[in-house]
């Protein structure tokens, strides 16, 4: 006799190589479901989060043909109801590594063992389960590198991905709701370049994917410095809501490096950036206060400013540093960033302004489309120095230097800081150095169409050079 089994869908967005879903289906008819979790002790999605979210569960319900069921409580509670009311028998997942949603799993998957319910969980969404990779001495890793090259590389390698269902027999829930009844869109138009920008959902994925092999992965490694370049993969939001799977990207790549069609060097990069992923959810499983304590201790001594103003100039791209003001709109306006830039404008608030990193990541948090936990929060503790493997204090990025080594021609920020876009690339970077006759003529009127610097930034990096200086030697 067939069984009914349900499948929980979270952040697995897709129907190919999803182990979970694929046991599902085995055992005969399944009952799909997503809920959009209202449990306060779960981190909620941000702005831009929420409007993925949406339109790739619309991807998803057009791929179930209609049969996905939504949700909107606390799991628990919804999953309890569903496996009572529709007599399931059998219940399946892909698992999730934030500390709060390992704790809800193990309490879902004891409650439903306790009812006779056959439960099982997989791994859809790491090459390495972070239990599994660990030192000689038994502890976890630290450093990227020897995680990586050591833990990760020399162990077991990432399995191969698997097909989707071929035979999906889903089936509704009279319960579910409509997407549109999570709210997840915005009241206001603001999201229209996200429009243009994005396609969410499993093929629009794929394609991107496909693109950028063809377009981005020749001169990757150096490329990807550069924002106005293709040498970027803009996986992240995929990634994150599960519309590809790391296994789908690791496999392609190695394939790749076989058939000699690339550049080993630039597939070898562009893994170890996958790399750095998985190093995230690493970090986040084995030190779950990652997200909102410093990783080394020290930094809990270290006097962070509480300055609304310049925190608010850095939110708006208003900072009179150029390349810092593209990347700030670019997030604004786009629900991303570049990574080069990301990198200039972390170090900027946090070594610059002086202000905390947790500010950074709130922010991010709520203007990212690839907001995650792991990635968000390690990537800030990275850049403020207080992290694993952290960027040592004294590195403190220059957004003069580097807007002008990164953006040489000026598109990437002109395109961005549009008030700026007849100064000459002599000054672009530093408005404030231009001559009064070039500033006219270029329609700029500093302190009126473009801010003057909020901060000096010698006399900030020295600021900031002492400031942290004292942490080490009170260490």
């Amino acid at each position: 006799m067939n069984e009914l089994s349900l499948f929980w869908f979270r952040q697995d967005l897709r129907l190919s190589d999803n182990p979970g879903l694929l046991e599902a289906t085995l055992k005969g008819a399944v009952v799909l479901i997503y809920i959009h979790d209202t449990n306060p002790t779960l981190h909620s999605k941000g702005s831009a989060s929420q409007w993925w979210l949406h339109h790739s569960l619309d991807a998803l319900q057009k791929q179930c043909k209609g049969k996905l069921n939504i949700y909107s409580g606390e799991s628990q509670n919804i999953i309890e109801d569903i496996v009572k009311r529709l007599n399931i028998s059998n219940v399946y997942w892909n698992r999730c590594y934030e500390p709060d949603r390992i704790q809800q799993d193990k309490t879902i998957k004891h409650f439903l063992k306790e009812k006779g319910v056959h439960v099982k969980s997989f791994n859809a969404s790491l090459l390495w389960e972070p239990m599994d990779v660990l030192k000689s001495d038994g502890t976890p890793y630290k450093v990227f590198t020897p995680f990586y090259r050591k833990g990760c590389l020399q162990t077991k390698p990432p399995r191969p991905p698997i097909e989707s269902p071929s035979n999906l027999n889903a089936l509704l829930d009279e319960l579910s709701i409509d997407l549109s009844d999570l709210n997840l869109l915005p009241t206001i138009p603001w999201d229209k370049e996200m429009i243009q920008t994005w396609k969410p959902g499993e093929a629009f994925a794929i394609q991107r994917f496909h693109d950028f092999l063809d377009d981005g992965l020749n001169d990757y490694k150096e490329g990807r410095n550069f924002p106005i370049k293709k040498n970027v993969s803009k996986l992240s939001p995929h990634l994150h809501f599960g519309e590809i799977s790391p296994h789908q990207i690791w496999h392609k790549l190695e394939e790749l490096k076989n058939q000699n069609s690339h550049n080993t060097y630039d597939i070898d990069h562009f893994q170890s950036e996958i790399g750095w992923r998985e190093f995230s959810y690493y970090l986040l499983f084995h030190f779950p206060t990652l997200p909102f304590e410093n990783f080394q201790k020290k930094f809990d001594a270290f006097e962070w400013q509480h300055n609304q103003e310049f925190l608010e100039a850095w939110q708006k791209g208003l900072t009179g540093y150029p390349i810092v003001d593209a990347g700030m709109r670019e997030l604004w306006r786009t629900g991303y960033m570049h990574n080069r830039v990301r990198m200039i404008v972390g170090s900027f608030l946090v070594k610059n302004l002086l202000i905390d990193w947790r500010k950074g990541a709130d922010w991010f948090w709520d203007c990212l489309v690839d907001a995650d936990l792991a990635s968000n929060s390690a990537s800030w503790q990275w850049v403020a120095g207080s992290g694993a493997d952290a960027a040592p204090y004294f590195r403190i990025f220059n957004p003069i230097t580097q807007g002008e080594k990164f953006d040489p021609d000026g598109s990437y920020t002109r395109h961005y800081v549009p008030e700026l876009k007849n100064l000459p690339q002599k000054y672009l970077f530093a408005p404030w150095t231009a001559p009064a006759s070039i500033l006219q003529q270029s329609g700029i009127s500093l302190g009126i169409n473009y801010p003057k610097p909020i901060v000096d930034i010698s006399a900030s990096r020295t600021l900031a050079l002492d400031a942290f200086a004292s942490l080490k030697n009170n260490a």
